[in-house]
């Protein structure tokens, strides 16, 4: 297998990050409303903003940037017996087409519960494609029946 590697995202990475996310809805839906061109710079200034609650993993095999997945903070109420609390769920979680079927994404999976366990938080959620459910539950990923969920927008951006 090739040299591929894991790890938290740096700064000069975010622009190879922006163009995967533009790659995946393009899969996905079709031609994007805005430009990769216009989307990489905008998309890179959202990274840097929100670093502190959006942290990237990325997947790299010779310096290239094959796969992504993003860990969102939530800070969650303080409990008597715990004070500071967060949860996490997984966002965007993709391996470029032409790496898939090969175990990556489940490589990728598997980092991000490790660095959850690092960062000591209680519960890792991630809302799934249908085509990735099995992956995540071979990870240990399970329905909850406390965790509900309810559609309030008025249209969906994956």
């Amino acid at each position: 297998m090739d040299d591929i590697v894991c790890r938290p995202a740096q700064s000069h990475e975010l622009a190879a990050v922006a163009e995967l996310r533009w790659r995946w809805v393009r899969e996905l839906y079709g031609t994007p409303d805005v430009t990769l061109d216009e989307f990489v710079p905008r998309f890179v200034a959202w990274a840097r903003e929100t670093e502190a609650s959006h942290r990237c993993l990325v997947m790299v095999c010779d310096d290239a940037v094959i796969g992504m997945a993003w860990l969102v903070i939530t800070r969650r109420v303080p409990h008597p017996r715990v004070f500071e609390r967060a949860s996490r769920d997984v966002q965007c979680t993709y391996v470029v087409p032409e790496e898939r079927d090969r175990g990556l994404g489940g490589e990728l999976i598997e980092a991000v519960l490790a660095w959850a366990r690092d960062l000591g938080l209680e519960r890792v959620t991630v809302h799934s494609s249908d085509r990735a459910v099995p992956a995540y539950s071979r990870h240990g990923f399970g329905v909850s029946p406390r965790l509900l969920q309810a559609e309030v927008g008025q249209g969906r951006a994956e």
